[in-house]
């Protein structure tokens, strides 16, 4: 939902600077354009940013992916933090190293307590 709206506001801020005649607006409209659709691409690119399988978890980012082994990772748990008024799930991976990663329904394109229960399952059986 929100790539989408992104998606959408660049193609709004475009439409904006095509029919304004204002020079200052069509630069700042070009700007929120540019950007907007930068972090659409981005959020499309990047997602989802784990995948897992026998031999570990494979974390995505901006430098690649990188392969964390199941015996590298200590702990893995579903934290609701309330944020705007609301209740948000995050999924937390802690590991031996003491590096804690922490994704969102954003990051891992369904909801993180579905993928810690596939996470624990796929544990199980390596």
């Amino acid at each position: 939902m929100a790539l989408w709206s992104a998606a959408l506001g660049a193609v709004v801020a475009l439409a904006v600077v095509l029919v304004t005649a204002d020079p200052a607006g069509k630069l700042l409209f070009a700007i929120l354009a540019v950007g907007l659709a930068a972090c659409a691409a981005w959020g499309a690119l990047a997602r989802p940013r784990l995948a897992a399988g026998p031999a570990g978890l494979q974390v995505r980012g901006a430098r690649g992916a990188t392969l964390l082994p199941w015996g590298q990772v200590h702990r893995v748990v579903v934290v609701r933090t309330r944020r705007l008024g609301r209740d948000v799930p995050v999924l937390e991976i802690a590991t031996v190293a003491d590096a804690l990663l922490v994704l969102t329904r954003l990051d891992l394109g369904a909801e993180p307590d579905d993928v810690l229960a596939r996470l624990q399952e796929l544990r199980r059986r390596s």
